[in-house]
């Protein structure tokens, strides 16, 4: 199975998501929180160019000569964020596209945006190998990991699924 970057963010945010996810359980499209999202970006990316590049197994929101930027909406989950760029960057840089990358959160209560920039470097690229290892064995498991109630599964997707 081919890992997505949004896969890798749902590894970080919660194992049972990123399971039930890679195992075509998806909820995301019943999700109030996920449709503000989607709107919210594309409003930000209206009528510009480079914005949401797809390539093999990847959707990168936008790209340009120096960055790979990926839009968020909130700052939620940063390192779920993080390793989500830190997989793209890995992704174009296998295909010989050497990138930075740029994290774009846009928080509905400020006028201004966060800007969080990002590099790959050897000590996270080996990271990241293990990581992509531990997604593997995770998503091959025949059921998906229990569930925890944690306050963050209110707003997920998944929660009327693990919890109703």
């Amino acid at each position: 199975m081919k890992i997505t970057g949004t896969m890798v963010n749902y590894y970080f945010h919660c194992k049972r998501q990123c399971w039930l996810f890679a195992n075509r359980i998806n909820l995301e499209d019943n999700s109030e929180d996920v449709r503000v999202g989607k709107i919210l970006h594309e409003l930000k990316t209206e009528g510009r160019k480079n914005t949401e590049i797809s390539i093999d197994n990847i959707r990168v929101d936008k790209i340009d000569n120096t960055y790979i930027t990926e839009i968020k909406r909130s700052d939620a989950d940063m390192d779920a964020v993080k390793w989500q760029t830190l997989y793209y960057i890995k992704t174009l840089k296998d295909k010989g596209i050497l990138r930075k990358g740029k994290i774009e959160i846009i928080e509905k209560k400020h006028t201004e945006k966060t800007i969080i920039y990002i590099e790959l470097d050897e000590k996270l690229e080996q990271q990241l190998a293990i990581i992509m290892e531990e997604m593997e064995d995770l998503i091959a498991f025949s059921e998906p990991p229990s569930v925890k109630l944690e306050p963050k599964c209110k707003k997920c997707a998944y929660y009327e699924y693990c919890f109703l």
